[in-house]
This record gives C-alpha cells, sequence and structure tokens, in this order.
C-alpha cells in the first residue's frame, strides 16, 4: 500500500512540474482573458518611416526636388523623391516622410526655435506627424553642418585646389577635426534625444519602434582621373581628398557613433559606402558614379534669388546613390537591432554588414 501512495505521489508531483514548465514555457499567452502585449506603434494611421536630417537626407543632388522646397518662399531644403527614404522597402511599412533640410544644423532637428530655410523643429514636424502615422523607424543623419562645417571645409579645399603652390587645406584640419567633431557629439546627442522624447511623448516605447543614426560617405576619393581634377569635375589636391576619405570621414563617423552609444540609437556607418563610385570616379562614365561632379546650375544664375544656390548640389548623393543606400537601410531595419556598416557586396549593391562585437 506504501509503494502504491510512493507511486500516485509521484505522479502527481511530476503532472503538476509538466504544467508549470509548460505555463512558464508559453507564458500569459496560454491564459485566456490576459492583456495581450500590443503588436508595433501605438496610434492610428499608415506604419510609416521618417527621416530627419540635413542635405544628405533631404536628397539634395537627387533631383526633381519638390516645389516647395526649390526656393519657394524662401525654403531652399531641396527634398527629392528620390532620397532614400522613399526607396526603403520594409516589410509593414507603407508610408515615408521626408523631414530632412538641405544645411540643417542638429538644433533644428531637436526641438526648439531653430529655423532652417524658413522650417521650424524637425522634431515639432514630428509631433505633428505622429497623430496620424504609426512611426516604425526613425532614420537621422545630421551633425556635418555643425562645428565640422563639412561644406565650408569643402570650399576651402576648393580654393587650395587653385593655389598649389600654398598649403593643403588638410594641413589645417589636421590640428582642428577632432576638436570640432567633440564639439558636435553632444549637439547630435541632443537632437536624438529630442526625437526620443517626442515619441515618448505619444506615447511610444522604445520596442515600438527603430531609432537609427547613420554618418555620411566621403563624396570624393584621391584616385580620380587628373583630367578631371579641374572645374569639369573634382577640383581638389589629391593629399587633401586623400586625408577626407582615409581619416577626416572616420574620426566624424566615430564621433556620430559615440552619440548613438550616447542616446541608444542603432549606429549605421557609411564611411565606406561610396568607395569606388565617389564622384569622378568613372571617369568618361559618370553612371556608375553615386555622388554629383562640381554642379552648376547655369539657369539660377540669370535669377538674383537664386544665384546662390547654383552650386548648392555639388558633392552630395545623387539618385543613384540614394536607392544604393537605400537598400542597406532596408537591410538594416530588417535586422532589428545591433550596429552595422553600409559595404559593397560582390554584386555592386551596398549591404548592412554587422558590426563585429569583440568579446
Amino acid at each position: 500500500m506504501r509503494r502504491l501512495r510512493w507511486y500516485w505521489g509521484a505522479l502527481v508531483l511530476a503532472c503538476a512540474a509538466l504544467l508549470a514548465g509548460l505555463f512558464v514555457f508559453f507564458g500569459s499567452e496560454s491564459q485566456p482573458g490576459q492583456p495581450q502585449p500590443r503588436q508595433g506603434p501605438p496610434g492610428t494611421g499608415p506604419l510609416t518611416v521618417v527621416a530627419m536630417g540635413d542635405s544628405t537626407v533631404s536628397g539634395e543632388g537627387a533631383g526633381q526636388y519638390t516645389a516647395a522646397t526649390n526656393g519657394q518662399g524662401g525654403n531652399w531644403c531641396h527634398r527629392s523623391p528620390n532620397a532614400f527614404v522613399g526607396k526603403i522597402a520594409a516589410p509593414g511599412i507603407t508610408a515615408h516622410v521626408n523631414l530632412g533640410c538641405s544645411g540643417a544644423p542638429a538644433e533644428q532637428v531637436a526641438l526648439g526655435d531653430v529655423k532652417q530655410w524658413t522650417e521650424a523643429s524637425q522634431a515639432q514636424q514630428l509631433a505633428a506627424l505622429v497623430k496620424d502615422h504609426r512611426v516604425a523607424a526613425v532614420v537621422i543623419a545630421v551633425g556635418a553642418n555643425d562645428e565640422p562645417k563639412f561644406s565650408n571645409q569643402v570650399n576651402e579645399c576648393f580654393k587650395a585646389w587653385f593655389d598649389p603652390g600654398g598649403p593643403a587645406c588638410s594641413d589645417a584640419l589636421k590640428q582642428t577635426w577632432q576638436s570640432k567633431v567633440d564639439a558636435m557629439v553632444p549637439k547630435v546627442a541632443k537632437a536624438v534625444s529630442d526625437v526620443k522624447a517626442v515619441l515618448a511623448r505619444a506615447g511610444y516605447v522604445p520596442a515600438d519602434y527603430q531609432l537609427i543614426l547613420q554618418s555620411y560617405a566621403a563624396p570624393i576619393g584621391p584616385d580620380l582621373p587628373e583630367n578631371l581634377r579641374s572645374l569639369n569635375g573634382c577640383p581638389f589636391r589629391s593629399e587633401d581628398l586623400r586625408w577626407i576619405a582615409q581619416t577626416g570621414i572616420g574620426v566624424l563617423s566615430s564621433g556620430l557613433k559615440a552619440a548613438a552609444q550616447q542616446t541608444g540609437a542603432r549606429f549605421l556607418d557609411l564611411a565606406k559606402a561610396g568607395v569606388k563610385h565617389e564622384a569622378c570616379s568613372g571617369g568618361a562614365n559618370p553612371a556608375t558614379e553615386w555622388f554629383t561632379r562640381l554642379t552648376l546650375q547655369l539657369s539660377d544664375l540669370a535669377q538674383a534669388e537664386r544665384a546662390g544656390h547654383a552650386l548648392q548640389e555639388s558633392f552630395h548623393p545623387n539618385a543613384a546613390g540614394h536607392a544604393a543606400i537605400a537598400n542597406c537601410l532596408t537591410e538594416f531595419i530588417a535586422a532589428k537591432d545591433g550596429n552595422a556598416s553600409c559595404l559593397a557586396g560582390a554584386d555592386g549593391k551596398l549591404h548592412a554588414v554587422p558590426e563585429v562585437v569583440a568579446r
């Protein structure tokens, strides 16, 4: 009799353990009436990817700018339907919104009163957008127009080409570039944090969306045909281009990665995204290039209000470049977590290569 009692007692304990294990494995989903975790972002409206930042986001250089951002009323944000955000093909995404504005500093992406080409804070624009859109991903590219003032550096290097006997523009940059990037980092981190704050106020939690900070690609490389090292294409000295491609752009990327780490954003490194596809790299075949060469809109020179913007498109990703970046971003968003670099594969496309984390 004792043996029979022991048998039934052991059987009851085994069944109890099995049921407990099943509950742990399946969790609350197996319990009817329990609240279920929500699927995706809160609110109503289409599932949306939003791009925020400067000219590399707006589509400067990609052409076909919307009329409202092509000088109308003083707005030169130059948003293009060819910009990468419109070409991201992430599962479930049905809406693509571009808030980027050419020349935007980090403070205009952040909350506040800073405007760019008449447009208010991009974070404030995002706050209005989430009222009727469900944001699944936010991609930000900003910082180059802060202390690094990348466009100003391009102008200085352009001037150095005219004076081959004088110092290279990179001589001065070598002394100040790191400090400029260091000063930029907190401004970018503030902008990213403000974007997070806007979404939090709208009821979002971090699991609802992906927050991505991306860096910049070098638009010109040192190995270009000598006949294009001129006003016909890329008027820069080889030593300056070499420093930018091999050192300057990497330091800038490291600074942006630090801002991403400080704010919990994923980081997508574009430092080597343009290799072998830079402006002028194609020689007689510019179709292989992902960046614009020196570009002058002659028609703008005839209008006083447009003349100052006649060179604005120069040395930015073109439509093909934006399509390449979109392919990398599509893969990056699909991966859902971790950092990556955009690198060209054997198929000629840009792919999101995951960062290898040292253990």
